[in-house]
């Protein structure tokens, strides 16, 4: 498989790693109480959506800059990466999503980390409610997504970093799944990964057959899904322009 071969691949595989990593310390550290004063809501959604737009804006251009499972499964389900290609940047991100929270773990002080900042059903709230939520709200993060990254619109305004990243927030399945792994507390977990997968995935269906259909037939996307072959910007020694990758724009 030409993907594996390719040292451009191992490079994106790396910076999913790295974006990850970088993105749950930042967010989950903006999600923790450091002072006894009131928590603001409005400041951790800043923190995280900041912190997406700036991975988004550095590594876009070699990974796609996904740092969400349920992003990668969109493009997936688009057809517009590689089953391969997918796999491996979804174990890149569980890793780096825990070793950020490692990371953030040991360098704040004990009484302040409380369950570091895992997301958790609250009372009242059933699993078919949180489950829809999660659902609903992935759909709206990838359909923006696709929207924003299309290489067919004409005329695009503002950066899509910036749009993405304030569309995320903090709507990622990592900051669910670091926390888990290291309290090793997976009571309801489920809900966050089968509640975005299958937002993911429907806001990729939504978009690529209804809203803006991508004109491509079935041997084609198969081929793209198997990695058969690789892009020209493959050939080109080009990652930017990879139609596999979510791509950005200049802030």
């Amino acid at each position: 498989m030409w993907e594996f071969r390719s040292m451009n691949f191992w490079r994106a595989v790396f910076a999913e790693f790295f974006g990850t990593m970088f993105f749950v310390f930042f967010g989950m550290g903006a999600a923790l109480r450091w002072t006894t004063g009131p928590h603001h809501v409005l400041h951790v959604a800043l923190c995280f959506g900041l912190a997406a737009a700036t991975l988004i804006q550095s590594i876009g251009h070699i990974s796609g800059g996904h740092i969400n499972p349920a992003v990668t499964f969109a493009y997936l389900v688009g057809s517009q990466m590689s089953l391969f290609r997918a796999i491996f940047y979804i174990v890149a991100q569980c890793l780096g999503a825990v070793a950020g929270a490692a990371v953030l773990y040991g360098v704040t002080p004990g009484n302040m980390r409380g369950n570091m900042a895992m997301n958790t059903l609250q009372p009242g709230i059933s699993l078919g409610m949180g489950t829809t939520v999660e659902v609903f709200l992935t759909m709206q993060l990838v359909i923006c997504i696709f929207a924003v990254t299309d290489e067919r619109r004409n005329g695009r305004l503002g950066s899509a970093a910036l749009s993405i990243g304030f569309s995320c927030c903090n709507r990622s399945i990592l900051l669910s799944f670091a926390p888990a792994v290291l309290f090793r507390n997976f009571i309801n977990h489920w809900v966050y990964w089968v509640g975005p997968m299958i937002g993911g995935a429907m806001g990729a269906l939504l978009y690529d057959f209804m809203l803006f259909p991508r004109m491509r037939g079935l041997s084609e996307r198969l081929a793209t899904l198997k990695g058969s072959r690789p892009p020209e910007s493959e050939t080109q020694q080009d990652t930017r322009g990879e139609p596999i990758e979510l791509k950005t724009q200049a802030l």
